[in-house]
């Protein structure tokens, strides 16, 4: 008997630690390497800057302030 296997596919997420929230928070977009990479440079930046994003998914706008990011990081997920 043969098993078949579906195709597995990737996707990546950009997931966003702020500081004083309990839970990170996971968007999709439709370049995350780009969004990651302005977050990472925001980061640095010693004066504080209000950042609003659109991502694609269950989430559709979330707006913060850079001097709030803790952490962010590009997820790789599989899926059916």
């Amino acid at each position: 008997m043969a098993q078949q296997f579906a195709q597995k596919k990737t996707r990546f997420s950009v997931v966003l630690f702020l500081k004083g929230a309990s839970t990170p928070i996971v968007m999709y977009f439709d370049n995350p390497q780009a969004v990651y990479q302005e977050l990472k440079q925001l980061m640095k930046s010693p004066t504080p800057v209000l950042v609003e994003k659109e991502p694609t998914g269950p989430v559709k706008k979330v707006c913060f302030v850079s001097t709030q990011i803790s952490s962010v990081i590009l997820q790789e997920e599989t899926y059916a």
